[in-house]
């Protein structure tokens, strides 16, 4: 019982922590959950698309290769395919660059991320130098200042021509052309730091606020920018370039989808309330300013009576209109607060029931998967132990056959060195016999010879 045990303490923590943990917007965030191109699709992005100058970027398994160490004259860039749906949110970049030495204040090229009207069709591979009208933000990284690095924002509303500013000047100085457009800055050397770069771009209700690896960068209260618009990476490098890879870009928001995808529009509505509501406040001070306390000694007649009656009466109904005005508008102003609450309750519920579904889902397959281990193991073992029994026995028999055998062999060995020991006797009579003839034959031989005729010269 302990590993389930275990395990039910684990889900209780996931499911805590996904209960806590701000949601990621998946339809306009990479490298978050591990592999960055799938298997079925290498090379490519799921909901981004990727574009090049010169040539494509490189996708690999953990990060995306805007423009290589070589050769230089790149421009490149990646691109969401659906919209920010959300006014709250944070945008999570980690980026590196890497290059030769330089020397001065020699530029390796530029890196930018930017949230704009039209994604890709207004801004595509350009720089910030190149870009022509545009509508949203962009964040510069670039070799801008003495500092060798800087992080510099810029904002367009489709009335500045960039790439127009830029040609104005054949020489252009910090401060001027472009570089006098950005309305927020801070240095940072960026290139060559062996580690990658963590960018943080947060917008809330009151602020807007850029991090670099966890330090301000810079915050004004300024800027907002409305729901609708697409997030982007572009890279662009000179003759002598350097290589810009970025790991992860990931969107996270937990308020609820803006159901507004014109911004100016939306501002222009709530700035025309608000003046329709200071002219109405006007026009009641003005009122009670002339419908000041007056004598009765000074209405002698039945007509000066009649006209201070009518214009009490008719002050007292504007005040009625404009208090029924007031309590009307609070009253939309309610409703409709109530209803954004609602639907952002309804919204973060149904994102914690999918999260839950999708955990559970997760915790019983994980559960499943260690109880069909569990159960290999212990075939595993019982096949084991039968082969050890397996083998013990038969060790055994054979332990014991082999004793058996050694014993009788013992036995026999004696009388079966006796028995397979040759003759001796008929050796020596064959040797001897041998001999006995040569010795006879010798003799025979000489009396032969001594017997025969002598035969003289």
């Amino acid at each position: 019982m302990r590993p389930w045990s275990v395990l039910a303490a684990l889900a209780a923590l996931l499911v805590a922590h996904g209960c806590h943990a701000t949601p990621i917007i998946n339809e306009i965030s990479f490298g978050h959950a591990g592999r960055l191109s799938p298997v079925e699709s290498p090379g490519k992005i799921p909901h981004f698309s990727i574009f090049g100058h010169g040539q494509l970027p490189e996708v690999l398994s953990n990060k995306i290769v805007l423009t290589p160490i070589a050769p230089g004259n790149q421009h490149s860039a990646v691109w969401a395919d659906s919209p920010l749906d959300r006014r709250v949110w944070t945008a999570d970049v980690e980026f590196r660059a890497n290059g030769p030495e330089r020397t001065g204040h020699e530029g390796g090229g530029s890196l930018a991320l930017w949230l704009v009207r039209d994604g890709v069709h207004g801004v595509a591979t350009n720089s910030i130098y190149t870009v022509g009208r545009f509508e949203g933000l962009a964040l510069v990284i670039d070799a801008h200042g003495p500092s060798g690095g800087m992080i510099r924002g810029f904002l367009n509303d489709g009335s500045q021509h960039y790439a127009a500013l830029s040609q104005q000047q054949a020489q252009p100085q910090p401060g001027e052309g472009v570089d006098k457009l950005a309305f927020g800055h801070c240095p940072y050397a960026y290139r060559n730091l062996g580690r990658p770069s963590h960018l943080r771009v947060l917008q809330t209700h009151k602020s807007f606020r850029v991090d670099i690896d966890g330090q301000l960068c810079f915050e004004t209260d300024k800027v907002s920018l409305p729901a609708g618009y697409h997030f982007g990476m572009t890279a662009a490098t000179p003759d002598s370039p350097d290589s810009f890879e970025v790991f992860e870009l990931s969107v996270t928001s937990d308020s609820t989808v803006s159901s507004s995808s014109d911004g100016k529009m939306e501002f222009s509505t709530l700035h025309d309330a608000g003046k329709q509501h200071q002219d109405q406040q006007g026009q009641t001070r003005q009122t009670q300013a002339s419908m000041a306390d007056e004598s009765a000694d000074k209405f002698t007649t039945s007509q000066m009576q009649f006209a201070d009656l009518h214009n009490r009466l008719q002050w007292a109904t504007h005040q009625m209109q404009a208090i029924y005005d007031t309590v009307k508008q609070l009253e939309q102003s309610g409703a409709q607060r109530s209803s954004e609450v609602r639907q952002g309750e309804e919204q973060r519920f149904a994102d914690l029931r999918r999260t839950f579904d999708s955990l559970s889902s997760r915790i019983l397959g994980v559960i499943e998967g260690e109880a069909d281990r569990l159960e290999r193991v212990k075939r595993l073992e019982a096949e084991v132990r039968g082969m050890r029994s397996d083998i013990n026995n038969k060790l055994s028999s054979h332990h014991d056959s082999l004793q058996s055998y050694l014993g009788h062999h013992h036995a026999s060995l004696a009388e079966a060195v006796a028995s397979s020991m040759p003759n001796h006797g008929l050796l020596i009579a064959v040797v001897a016999g041998s001999q006995l003839i040569l010795v006879v034959a010798y003799i025979v031989y000489k009396r032969r010879r001594a017997n025969s005729a002598k035969k003289f010269l």
